[in-house]
């Protein structure tokens, strides 16, 4: 189970719209690596190696992801909402996708922080299923339909902005 994620170098901050994608690429990963997880438990049972992998999941969502979620609606998603009513549509609907988001990661977080408690609960496979579905739905809408044509929007200088704004939230705070 220590494979199932690459640690391929990501786009950075000088390629924003590139680093979301990237970003989108590492979400799908971990959803995969969820769902193997799932299925190691369900032969194996809660092992380190089961263990090790819920550690990176929970880890990732509830540091990167919300990280990224930020990124788009505090700084992407307003430097482009005014351009159309199908991006300011796209937006709502993306917007929406992340309350549906959250609020499936909040069931399923109790359980990642304390994989002991994930033996004894029935839904566990349901939870993970209706997270990550959610989440392929999602990144699928906004690398096909919202990236591609924000990208032929988005002014070189905007794009910088961008870059600076999504590094900024990175640093740590003195």
């Amino acid at each position: 189970m220590n494979d199932l994620l690459n640690n391929e170098a990501a786009p950075d901050f000088n390629d924003p719209l590139g680093l979301l994608k990237a970003c989108h690429q590492r979400i799908l990963g971990f959803c995969d690596l969820l769902e193997k997880t799932v299925s190691h438990i369900q032969a194996k049972g809660l092992d380190d190696d089961a263990k090790q992998a819920i550690k990176k999941i929970h880890y990732y969502f509830s540091t990167a992801a919300i990280l990224h979620h930020l990124d788009e609606e505090q700084d992407l998603f307003p430097l482009v909402i005014g351009e159309s009513l199908k991006i300011a549509t796209i937006i709502h609907d993306l917007k929406q996708d992340h309350v549906k988001l959250n609020n499936a990661w909040d069931d399923i977080e109790p359980l990642l922080a304390k994989p002991a408690s994930i033996e004894g609960t029935n839904n566990f496979n349901d939870l993970v299923d209706l997270f990550c579905t959610a989440y392929r739905e999602h990144v699928a809408k906004e690398n096909e339909g919202f990236l591609s044509m924000v990208q032929h929007i988005l002014s070189t200088e905007q794009l910088q902005t961008l870059g600076k704004k999504m590094q900024e939230r990175r640093q740590p705070k003195v």
